[in-house]
């Protein structure tokens, strides 16, 4: 299929807002959001969102319409026409006399994840040298010496600690002095450097010192206009917005905000007739939406960007969790692996499409995360694992129920849950199973099964394919046999063959069924028993030189297995 270049490119990793409008890129317009946050006239908005729902390309809107925008010279650079035709264009001069008129602050932290506090701090110090650098026209406006000693200081990374973590303060009264106008902080990704501390044994340093930098810029600032910042997680203000009473929160249970952050329905719809792809957008709804901000349905934009430009060139182009390749997605596996029976029945009644119950925590700090499952389920929660069906209040406490949102998260549990099975395995002597099988002994077999089962966590709504897996995989390392699924024999198709690599063995064919109810299992054990020798299943090994093949009909319910064994005729 040859893409028609008529159409706008979609933006793969453009987060840039000018070079997304100057290049053409297909924009779904979110710029309503600067009336909204005009209109709140808050001093400090945190926004937080998940990861890869456009936090960084709105922070770079926000920078280039408020920004009087200065060269090395001083001379102003005009931004005004990278919003010709959108939305902000419309609300009149109320909101258009904002524009161009701020200087502007511009952090972001993402690139600060280091292996150690000394790294980050180094990261930290670039750039915040960057920025001022970015300003250096400054120095010619500052009178007095100390002060332009301080201000070269911290561009070329020689000034201490304690100037870094008043830099942003010292520059907002510089730019202040300089424009006649308090400046605007925006601060990206906020929480980066917070969750890689607490994950590499930094925290408190790193803790201490953002706690700095946000008392002296954002709280005893008095040359702040207004400051917005973003991240993932709210941190809670005892842990590092001590005494920001000024802090205005949007969190995703917001109805404040709730369309700027990923796409509505109606915009995927336009996004999908655009490209002339309206077929595909069943496909989309099923993988990438599900999301729900304050009381809004809500797509993640990375996926649906990512599959539409992949399906573009291709019709049969099939779903994929792209989400899940933008991070390791290790929390699913710490969630697993703090678990205990009853928190791996959750995740199970999760993969099997229902839904759990989770007291909410907002103020929880990177440090809390594993202090409690409501904790963790939290954590998942705000960064988009789950998605919100309803809530309620418990006397003071606010309780919600949680769901897997999609076809790409429930993929990234599945895969988790199969990695952590594997692993689990591995270190598991499986030595009486494979005895158990290989001499016929249902009842031992049966028991090796169900003890492994009880360990396991569902992913597959317990049908038959996820049996068939489950049991492939754990015969997997049968030593001098091979395992084949699904192929032709006799007149049908069997679940798998166990076949020695030496023909005077003996090989085995299973068949395996699910039973309604426990009393059921023997029952469709025999039936799966009588559908191998009704369509010659054997036929296939016998043909290949192995004489002597037994059968295996393997029935499930829940977690229980019924196993019987008969040799072929």
């Amino acid at each position: 299929m040859v893409i028609n270049m008529a159409y706008r490119p979609l933006p793969i990793g453009i987060s840039d807002f000018a070079e997304m409008i100057e290049k053409e890129f297909y924009y779904v317009d979110k710029t309503l959001m600067i009336k909204e946050l005009l209109d709140s006239k808050a001093k400090v908005t945190l926004f937080t969102r998940p990861r890869r729902f456009g936090k960084t390309l709105n922070m770079s809107m926000l920078r280039y319409f408020f920004e009087d925008d200065r060269d090395s010279h001083g001379n102003k650079r005009d931004w005004s026409h990278v919003f010709a035709g959108l939305k902000i264009m419309e609300t009149g001069d109320k909101y258009l006399a904002h524009m161009g008129q701020y200087p502007v602050i511009y952090l972001t932290f993402k690139d600060t994840k280091k292996e150690s506090f000394e790294e980050s701090y180094q990261q930290f110090q670039m750039l915040i040298a960057e920025e001022y650098k970015r300003h250096d026209f400054l120095l010619e406006d500052i009178a007095h010496e100390q002060d332009r000693e301080q201000y070269r200081s911290i561009a070329s990374k020689r000034a201490t600690q304690v100037e870094y973590q008043n830099a942003i303060r010292f520059l907002s009264q510089r730019l202040e002095a300089y424009y006649g106008r308090k400046p605007v902080v925006l601060i990206d990704e906020y929480d980066v450097p917070l969750e890689n501390a607490f994950t590499r044994g930094f925290y408190n340093k790193m803790i201490d010192f953002i706690r700095s930098l946000f008392e002296s810029g954002l709280k005893d600032n008095g040359s702040l206009a207004f400051a917005v910042l973003t991240g993932c997680l709210r941190v809670s203000k005892e842990s590092i917005f001590t005494g920001m009473n000024n802090l205005n929160i949007i969190s995703i249970r917001n109805a404040k905000f709730d369309e700027y952050f990923g796409f509505r329905a109606d915009e995927v719809q336009q996004l999908c007739h655009y490209y002339n792809m309206d077929d595909a957008y069943r496909v989309v709804r099923e993988w990438y939406d599900g999301y729900t901000f304050g009381q809004t349905d809500i797509y993640n934009p990375w996926s649906v960007i990512q599959y539409v430009d992949d399906a573009r060139a291709n019709p049969d182009w099939l779903p994929m969790a792209y989400w899940a390749n933008t991070s390791s997605n290790s929390i699913v596996r710490t969630l697993i692996d703090h678990s205990d029976d009853d928190g791996k029945m959750q995740i199970e009644e999760l993969l099997a499409g229902g839904s759990i119950r989770v007291q909410i925590h907002e103020d929880i700090t990177y440090g809390e995360i594993y202090d409690s499952s409501d904790n963790l389920w939290n954590f998942m929660y705000f960064t988009g694992y789950f998605r919100k069906i309803s809530e309620w209040m418990e006397g003071s406490s606010i309780y919600a129920e949680l769901v897997i949102p999609n076809k790409e998260v429930h993929y990234i549990f599945e895969q988790k849950v199969q990695n952590w099975f594997r692993e689990r395995m591995k270190g598991r002597d499986m030595t009486q199973l494979y005895t158990a099988f290989v001499n016929k002994d249902c009842a031992a077999l049966e028991e090796q099964i169900n003890d492994i089962f009880e360990e396991t966590i569902s992913y597959m709504d317990q049908n038959e394919y996820y049996y068939h897996g489950m049991v492939a995989g754990l015969l997997t390392g049968i030593k001098g046999f091979g395992l084949r699924s699904n192929r032709e024999g006799g007149k049908g198709r069997s679940d798998l063959f166990v076949r020695p690599v030496r023909r005077s063995r003996e090989a085995f064919v299973i068949e395996f069924r699910v039973a309604k109810d426990i009393d059921a299992m023997d029952a469709m054990a025999d039936e799966a028993l009588k559908q191998i020798e009704e369509k010659q299943y054997d036929v296939e090994l016998r043909n290949d030189g192995y004489k002597y093949v037994s059968c295996y009909g393997i029935a499930f319910c829940g977690k229980e297995c019924a196993v019987h064994c008969r040799d072929s005729a």
